[in-house]
């Protein structure tokens, strides 16, 4: 009796080895066809695709302002907690809708601070190029008329010159490249709309981003194995913790990066220090390269004033940013993320050689993702085999 039990029970174990066999050859047979057809009509399956982006463009664009946005509001939503815990009568106060309120208001004050440093001191400073150019031109023409060069059409040229006038006709021809950029993609209607409805989702994504978190892990477990879901569940808070951790350290990278440029060029007496401090915080969000961008600016802004100190400005902020990039922005961004200075300085780099500047900004908490997973399995693995290092 026993051996007819173990028999049928070696036959079942048989059975269901050759069933999953199958349903791997037919998953893999599947596969196969499926991708031969989507290779054949490559430029169809394109074309689905780049329609899908476009009717999906403002879902995906809210979705990602939301992800951004959450990082402040999360910092709000901790303070209102604290709030509601220490005051008693503050029992009923809306914790998400204030959040969301207060981000969008810090968000809004940050743009008119940037905005009333930066415009006037742009203009002051294109203003003094002006009239700084329009004094030696007498002395740079008298020089090439000295060297046989006729400078007859480059006096006419600038005496009919209007500052007022020429200020309008660079704003004008800026708009028109803009707008020859725009139409070559899409219209500018549509852009404006694809921005308006991705922030409106976004908003009604983080008003209800608790309900939604539960409903797509109902989804998730409901659909998938345990483990399965586990993991998912863990990889996706692991990316919003490093985003998040990232984004702070960029957010403090920056202002440090600003004070410093503003200090230095302070204690050397270069001028346009507060106009090329807030330039340096804004290009810093892209590592490294953006900082080089801002010094090229200064430079130019200041060499048009005094080429001396100009020369000294790029000297004055290349000493700046080799400190930042070697000693601090290692450890502000890299220590946020958990990483090491080494791997932080090799995955911009490395970012940025595969995709540009928006490699260089997503590299660091890609990175940092997968060295987190990586660490995880290979303890797990030395666990399974009890090796301790």
């Amino acid at each position: 009796m026993n051996s007819k039990i173990v028999n049928v029970i070696k036959k079942g174990e048989l059975i269901f080895l050759m069933e999953k066999e199958t349903k791997k050859s037919l998953l893999l047979i599947t596969f196969g066809v499926v991708l031969f057809v989507l290779l054949m009509h490559f430029s169809e399956v394109i074309k689905i695709l780049q329609r899908g982006v476009s009717l999906t463009l403002p879902i995906m664009v809210g979705m990602i302002l939301a992800f951004v946005l959450n990082v402040p509001m999360k910092m709000f939503e901790r303070l209102f907690a604290k709030l509601k815990k220490k005051y008693p009568r503050l029992k009923k106060m809306p914790v998400t809708s204030l959040s969301l309120f207060a981000t969008l208001a810090c968000i809004v004050l940050l743009i008119g601070i940037v905005y009333t440093m930066f415009v006037p001191g742009l203009v002051a400073s294109v203003r003094s190029i002006y009239n700084v150019f329009m004094e030696n031109m007498p002395k740079w023409l008298s020089w090439l008329r000295s060297n046989g060069m006729d400078t007859a059409w480059i006096s006419r040229e600038v005496t009919s010159w209007d500052f007022n006038k020429l200020l309008t006709q660079i704003t004008g021809n800026v708009g028109n490249a803009l707008g020859k950029v725009v139409d070559a993609t899409t219209s500018a209607f549509g852009v404006a709309m694809n921005v308006m409805m991705g922030f409106i989702i976004a908003i009604y994504v983080l008003l209800s981003k608790v309900s939604l978190t539960r409903q797509c892990k109902k989804m998730i477990y409901a659909h998938l194995s345990k483990n399965h879901a586990d993991k998912i569940c863990y990889i996706s808070s692991l990316v919003n913790e490093t985003y998040s951790k990232f984004f702070s350290g960029q957010c403090i990278e920056a202002v440090i990066l600003g004070l410093l440029i503003f200090i230095a060029f302070t204690v050397f007496r270069l001028p346009y220090a507060n106009l090329i401090a807030v330039l340096t915080a804004i290009l810093s969000f892209i590592p490294y390269i953006g900082a080089f961008a801002s010094c090229f600016i200064g430079a130019l802004l200041i060499v048009m004033v005094d080429p001396w100190k100009g020369l000294l400005s790029i000297v004055v902020y290349q000493v700046v940013q080799f400190i930042e990039n070697q000693f601090i922005y290692p450890r502000v961004v890299g220590g946020s993320v958990g990483l090491a200075p080494l791997w932080t300085l090799s995955a911009a780099l490395i970012g940025g050689n595969l995709f540009g500047a928006i490699g260089m900004i997503f590299a660091i908490p890609v990175t940092a993702v997968l060295y987190v997973l990586l660490k995880d399995d290979a303890n797990r693995r030395l666990q399974r085999k009890k090796i301790d290092i």
